[in-house]
């Protein structure tokens, strides 16, 4: 299961906003407001990497408000 952790940068006072709307896409099983050089920290885990660039590219970074993103693909994880 291809698992991603997406930083996202938002407009000004848009963090709330565009939480809301990740907090509602498939695949988006955390999602929190950061303090720092990001706004937003998202973890997706889909069943396929096509489906992960879907989720990223199409529907995470056309929600309005949001400025720009880094996606890290999660090479391996904790057994």
């Amino acid at each position: 299961m291809p698992t991603a952790f997406v930083l996202v940068n938002t407009e000004p006072a848009n963090e709330e906003t565009v939480l809301k709307a990740v907090s509602q896409i498939e695949g988006v099983v955390e999602a929190y407001i950061l303090y720092g050089v990001y706004d937003i920290l998202i973890k997706v885990e889909t069943e396929s990497m096509e489906k992960l660039k879907e989720t990223v590219i199409w529907q995470i970074r056309r929600i309005k408000g949001v400025v720009s993103t880094l996606t890290l693909i999660v090479a391996e994880g904790k057994p």
